[in-house]
């Protein structure tokens, strides 16, 4: 065999070789995958509980008018957020979108507590005036929210479908997935089907 003829055969076993290693690798990100299946809103135990009616609230808007919250034969996503929560920020065009794309069966509202004009102010800088903007100290006690940003998916009734922490857009839309497929959370989701 001539010296041609080894370069020939080393490069194919070397071929060969990668390709077991690929080979491999794919074999364990597919076992990696079943094992870090996706997490959605991190819920929590506190306040009311899914399948439970929310609570009812009439508030004054920051943006004009009055926001009913509860029974209102519309769904609703109610979003916790603060002026100094930078993960709420980058949440706000996503919920323009949700707003914007979902308009036909969910009102998005947005709420917060704290001092009025500083509130006043963040609307007009995140020009979010086509947003219901609600103060309420008391609305956030009843949903015992404890971390930002926090949403909270409500069906026609007033009913808490869906509930949780939300840092990213993966989760805050694993609350509709969750609302779809009829459980509490995908947590819920995934250890049913396990």
């Amino acid at each position: 065999m001539t010296v041609m003829g080894f370069l020939v055969a080393g490069l194919w076993a070397a071929v060969l070789v990668l390709a077991g290693l690929v080979w491999v690798m794919l074999r364990q990100i597919g076992v990696l995958y079943e094992r870090i299946s996706p997490m959605g809103a991190l819920m929590d135990s506190a306040g009311p509980d899914v399948g439970e009616p929310g609570p009812a609230f009439r508030l004054d808007s920051l943006t004009g008018g009055e926001v009913n919250i509860g029974a209102v034969g519309r769904s609703q996503l109610v979003f916790f957020l603060s002026p100094t929560c930078p993960v709420c920020k980058q949440l706000l065009p996503v919920l323009a979108s949700i707003r914007n794309d979902e308009k036909a069966w969910l009102d998005v509202i947005l709420a917060s507590d704290g001092d009025q004009a500083r509130h006043v102010d963040f609307i007009r800088k995140a020009k979010l005036a086509a947003f219901p903007y609600v103060l309420s100290a008391d609305l956030g006690m009843t949903y015992r929210i404890q971390r930002l940003p926090f949403a909270v998916l409500t069906d026609a009734e007033g009913v808490v479908r869906a509930k949780g922490l939300v840092n990213n857009r993966e989760q805050l839309e694993s609350l509709f997935n969750a609302l779809k497929a009829g459980v509490a959370s995908l947590q819920q989701y995934a250890a049913a089907r396990a």
